[in-house]
């Protein structure tokens, strides 16, 4: 049974003026409940993650500056967000979610989050809508439980996953793969393990001929044995935020192409769904329904 870790606190954790960027996580789930592609036995609660698990992977005295809601007001802007209590208790069970659905993954195949791929949270700062490294933190937990020895990070956000960049820059277990905007945030790129910067207006044959070239043979190169998978919707030509001019349609077949490559080779893979902002909420509804849909569709 497919697994998808989703809490209410995912889409209201914030003040009445700040919520447009989390009304899809209330969306997602529902829409795909009320046609009927998943029932509410796959949806699960997280619970909170414990502190040891955190700090792991990030800084301490950057986790107590969130945990007491002490981060100075630069550093909270660079968020995005007000910090509150509820926003950290949010981030908590967004991670404590992916690590869970990487449990489910080993089981059937793949798993999901609805939120997550917090990928530019690097190890002691938070900024673009990010506090804690959700991937990269269940990713340690992998390495450090003996679940996982050879860990491959899948970042197609149009956004470079620079906080897990750097996050990982010494850890030879995780390589990191980010294909992404050249000319957009974050502006001050961290170095993937390997990074695929795209053009502004690059479209959907040029971006899925470059991942079909590049994602088989990375898997024959590093042979990971578990995948995490950062499947941004704002690749597509409505993203304002974006720079790309991807269609709906080459949206799911690059998910479909990174799910038959897991398929292919027998590896589990965890997704969380990471970023899109269309001004049109529906557009970026669809766009990860689709992924849902399309692992469905393989998968089950």
């Amino acid at each position: 049974m497919l697994k998808i870790a989703y809490d209410p606190i995912y889409a209201h954790p914030l003040p009445e003026g700040h919520r447009f960027p989390m009304l899809k996580y209330e969306l997602i789930p529902a829409q795909l409940l009320h046609e009927g592609v998943i029932n509410k036995d796959n949806l699960f609660s997280p619970d909170l993650l414990a502190e040891d698990v955190i700090i792991r992977t990030h800084d301490e005295n950057y986790w107590h500056q969130l945990r007491d809601l002490t981060l100075p007001p630069k550093e909270q802007r660079r968020t995005g967000f007000p910090l509150s209590a509820r926003l950290v208790e949010r981030e908590i069970r967004i991670a404590k979610g992916t690590i869970d659905g990487c449990r489910y993954a080993f089981e059937s195949g793949v798993a999901f989050n609805v939120a997550g791929g917090t990928h530019h949270a690097g190890s002691n700062w938070g900024e673009g809508f990010c506090l804690l490294n959700d991937q990269a933190i269940a990713a340690n937990y992998l390495l450090d439980n003996y679940l996982a020895k050879s860990i491959l990070i899948i970042d197609l956000d149009v956004h470079q996953g620079n906080g897990t960049a750097q996050i990982f820059e010494n850890e030879p277990g995780v390589f990191t793969f980010s294909m992404h905007g050249a000319n957009n945030f974050p502006y001050r790129k961290e170095r993937s393990d390997l990074d695929i910067p795209l053009q502004d207006g690059v479209g959907d044959d040029e971006f899925l001929d470059i991942l079909k070239t590049t994602l088989p043979r990375l898997i024959e190169q590093q042979k990971p044995d578990f995948i995490f998978y950062l499947s941004g919707v704002d690749i597509l030509a409505t993203d304002k935020l974006g720079k790309l001019a991807l269609s709906k349609e080459a949206c799911k077949a690059r998910d479909r192409f990174v799910f038959e490559q897991c398929i292919k080779h027998s590896i589990p893979v965890q997704v969380s769904m990471g970023g899109g902002y269309s001004p049109q909420i529906k557009d970026i509804v669809e766009a990860h329904c689709n992924t849902f849909k399309t692992a469905i569709d393989l998968y089950f």
